[in-house]
Order: structure tokens, then sequence, then C-alpha cells
């Protein structure tokens, strides 16, 4: 394993766009405005551990059910690509499920490490080293902690707009990766 400062930057800047945790502001002061006190360090710790737990056994757990990494990062860059034209359309695809905890769930699991991430672990796995993955997942962890205890501060300094042009700039960058990770993983379904 070699650390990589690049490949670690553009992990790093796929999964901020996934997890998409400036995008949430609203939703996390709105679900703070009806639990009350969000722990910002469980909610973060949880979400590391489900996503590097994922990482290492994600692909063991592909492989026992016959699914190679190839076609799990080919389907991944489809669900990067709905995530991206949700982001820069604005519109929602995907619901998910409402439900009375505010730290764990939703945050945590699936706001945080949601659906889209663990296929982007994954995708990203078949690419990247996975010492670099796993140190932008706690550089990741770090800005969601930081965005989490501040998120009534960031809110009021960007406002709506913009939070909005945030979201949308970063949907770009998810659409073009998810097409670099559709070019890089189809040839090895046909090897």
């Amino acid at each position: 394993m070699e650390l990589d400062f690049k490949e670690i930057a553009t992990v790093g800047m796929v999964l901020f766009a996934v997890i998409d945790i400036v995008g949430t502001i609203p939703i996390i002061v709105d679900l703070r405005n009806k639990h009350g006190h969000i722990e910002s360090e469980k909610a973060s710790l949880v979400a590391g551990f489900i996503m590097i737990v994922f990482l290492f056994i994600g692909e063991k757990f592909l492989n026992l059910i016959g699914i190679d990494v190839h076609s799990f990062a080919v389907a991944g860059s489809f669900v990067l690509f709905f995530i991206a034209l949700e982001m820069i359309l604005g519109i929602r695809l995907y619901r998910d499920e409402d439900t009375g905890s505010a730290s764990i769930v939703p945050i945590a699991f699936p706001i945080i490490a949601g659906t889209g991430t663990m296929t982007t672990l994954l995708s990203l796995k078949a690419q990247y080293q996975t010492l670099n993955i796993v140190i932008a997942i706690i550089l990741n962890l770090i800005v969601v902690y930081i965005v989490l205890k501040s998120s009534a501060k960031i809110e009021k300094m960007l406002g709506k707009n913009g939070l909005g042009v945030i979201r949308k700039a970063f949907g770009v960058v998810l659409l073009a990766i998810a097409v670099k990770l559709f070019a890089a993983n189809v040839k090895g379904l046909f090897v």
C-alpha cells in the first residue's frame, strides 16, 4: 500500500460529493428542530464505522453471492449518475424512510453512510488503494463532524441560494466521476 495524496484528494472529493453533508444542512436543521440536540460525535463515529467495515467486507460479501467488483463498480456508477442528477436538477428520485431517532438514524445511516456511499466505496476500491480510501473517509468524517456541530451557523452564512449553488457544483463533479468509473470498469465485464 502506498500513500498517494492525489488519490486521497480524488477519493475525498468523490465521498464529499456523495455524502453531500453541506447539501443536507436543511435536513439536519429540520431534524435538530424536531428531535432537539444531535450528537455529532456519535453520528460521525457510527457513520465511519459503517463505511470502513463495508469497505473491508463488502467485496467478500459480493464474492459470496457471486458478483465481481467490476460489475458492482459499473452498477455503482449508475447510482452515482442518478445521485448527481438529483443534485444538479434539484429532484428527488430516492426517498429515505422517516424514523424517530436523529443521531444514528437517519443522520449516520442513511444520510452520511447510505446506499450511495456504500456503492461508491466499493466502486472506488476497484480503482484506488484501500489505505488512501480509509484516509479520505476519515477526512470526510472530520468535515461531517464540523458541519454537524455548526450546521445552524453555516445555514445562516450561506443562505438558501449558496447551499443550492454548492450542491449543483458538486453534482456536476459527481456526474463526471460516475462517467469515469463506468468507463474504467465496463471493460472488466467482458474479460
